[in-house]
């Protein structure tokens, strides 16, 4: 949620920058500060009540001492009157002040100056890339027809089971799930990383407070009977942990991983962009999630998008680093690095990971603080998180990319994770 100090103090250029979202945030903007005008006025007229309130009482004091009976009643009535207009002015102030925060929620946050205006994906910057594109035979497979062949994934079970979307991982299927999962925590153990295993159903405010709540409230699998969610990624439940904390500045940056099965309604087309594990309700993920001071918190961006660069890079994976356009961003960052690697069976760039800073915008909505040694004031800090990284379509990426007519080859650095070189 964007303070509303940046928008009395800076409305112009809160606007133009929310432009290169594709977002008009004039008509709001202008009824946010007639609002906070609103709000202040109220709060100075029932300063001034309080204030004369003060007084008054004092003085009853002094009529009492000096035998002035009448005069104290007088002003005992006086503050009767003071007070019930006093509690008037609360309760317009409350309602004013909801109101504002309603339509400040309303505005996504600022993207950073080197974000780029764009419409959609095909207006994104392409910063860098890696790997070796392996030549695979014309006849190629894709992973959907991979996993039945070698019977690792069995999605008409997960049907029967569930639903479409819920898979159930078989054999080495399973195993490579679990390698996945215990490469990328132990990667992260060894990048300076902290594990959390959080629960994987958050209430309210917690989807509030990083912002899936109520931007997204349709693609949650919502528990009524408890008004609890499941997680659509465990971004939400760690960066939680800091809600309502103020942190020492000498404590920054924090660092979490942790590894939740993650849920998504992900109500949408059909067809084979989405076919097999290229989109599903139910899927594992790995995540990091920092907690940095403003002034570092771009070369913290920059550490995360290196950590999840040397992930790919030890699973052999062709992969290429995208700086999405403004269009294409979520409405809660400020700048997003997508991570995608080359499906060779079908020919085309499956997204893997997305590495955001959402600067103070999270922050905001947390209350999460930081306080510098010696100050009275606290500074809201920068939250930022990355997929380290997400499975279905690394898996996807490992079975066609790696598949030899003896099986489908383990990249080096899993095998001593799987247990085995060859899925067979």
């Amino acid at each position: 949620m964007l303070t509303i100090n940046l928008i009395r103090d800076q409305s112009s250029h809160v606007i133009e920058r929310l432009r290169v979202k594709n977002f008009d945030a004039t008509e709001i903007i202008d009824r946010v500060l007639e609002l906070d005008r609103r709000r202040r006025e109220l709060q100075t007229e029932s300063d001034a009540i309080q204030a004369r309130l003060n007084t008054l009482s004092r003085e009853i004091g002094s009529m009492m001492k000096d035998g002035r009976k009448d005069d104290a009643d007088e002003a005992r009535r006086g503050i009767g009157t003071m007070k019930e207009q006093q509690r008037q002015l609360a309760e317009t102030l409350e309602e004013v002040s909801s109101e504002m925060q309603n339509e400040l929620i309303r505005l996504p946050n600022l993207p950073h100056e080197l974000v780029a205006p764009g419409k959609s994906a095909d207006d994104n910057v392409v910063i860098r890339s890696g790997g070796t594109v392996p030549d695979l035979d014309a006849g190629a497979a894709p992973h959907w027809d991979l996993i039945k062949k070698y019977d690792i994934i069995d999605f008409d079970l997960g049907i029967k089971i569930t639903g479409a979307g819920f898979p159930v991982y078989k054999g080495q299927g399973a195993r490579l799930q679990r390698a996945l999962i215990n490469f990328f925590l132990d990667e992260g153990g060894k990048a300076g990383y902290r594990e959390i295993e959080p629960p994987i159903v958050v209430n309210e405010d917690s989807g509030f407070g990083t912002g899936q709540l109520p931007d997204k409230e349709g693609q949650m699998y919502h528990v009524g009977i408890d008004n609890l969610y499941l997680i659509p990624t465990a971004e939400v439940p760690i960066t939680n942990i800091y809600r309502d904390v103020i942190l020492d500045a000498a404590d920054l940056p924090v660092r979490n991983i942790g590894y939740t099965p993650c849920f998504r309604r992900e109500a949408g087309s059909w067809g084979a962009h989405v076919r097999g594990l290229n989109r599903l309700h139910q899927f594992d993920k790995v995540e990091i999630v920092q907690i940095a001071h403003p002034d570092r918190s771009y070369e913290a961006l920059e550490e995360m998008v290196k950590h999840v660069e040397s992930l790919l890079a030890s699973l052999e994976l062709p992969y290429r680093i995208i700086r999405l356009c403004g269009g294409d961003m979520s409405f809660t960052s400020a700048m997003t690095y997508d991570f995608e690697v080359w499906s060779a069976a079908q020919k085309r760039w499956l997204e893997v990971s997305s590495t955001s800073n959402f600067e103070a915008f999270q922050a905001n909505r947390l209350k999460c603080r930081f306080r510098e040694k010696g100050a009275k004031q606290t500074t809201l800090c920068h939250t930022l998180n990355g997929s380290a990284l997400a499975l279905p379509r690394i898996v996807a990426a490992l079975l066609e990319n790696n598949q030899t007519p003896e099986g489908i080859k383990i990249p080096a650095a899993l095998v001593p994770y799987t247990g085995f070189g060859m899925i067979s």
